[in-house]
């Protein structure tokens, strides 16, 4: 199980451009948990080799900001596995392209359930 893990680890990097801000100059909220999402679901299928859906998202933590022009590298890995659902952390970091400090911005849990064609639950 854990070599399973190890392989579906999936690592994901975005540029952060001035019209991802919002009115604080730093990155939409929004955004960050779309990328988190699209990372965590690359992430789950990687596990099962299954058609997954989105359940639920839990403990969405924003630590700090996201600045223009900062890299930001998104790690996801699988953390509980069950009958249908797999749950998946995501963690944000972010880097200063100049100072290359690199830290945790952002980090929560997607749960994925595995579906059918008629996207109906089946077991992982």
């Amino acid at each position: 199980m854990e070599t399973k893990i190890n392989n579906s680890v999936t690592t994901q990097y975005k540029v952060v451009f001035s019209n991802m801000l919002n009115d604080q100059n730093n990155l939409f909220g929004g955004i960050a948990m779309q990328w988190m999402d699209e990372v965590s679901y690359i992430t789950a299928m990687r596990f099962t080799r299954k058609k997954m859906v989105t359940v639920t998202t839990d403990k969405i933590k924003f630590l700090k900001p996201v600045k223009a022009g900062e890299i930001v590298q998104l790690i996801g890995k699988v953390v509980k596995v069950g009958l249908v659902k797999i749950t998946i952390q995501v963690e944000l970091f972010s880097e200063q392209l100049d100072t290359g400090i690199k830290q945790k911005a952002i980090e929560g849990f997607f749960v994925f359930a595995a579906v059918d064609t008629n996207n109906k639950p089946i077991r992982i």
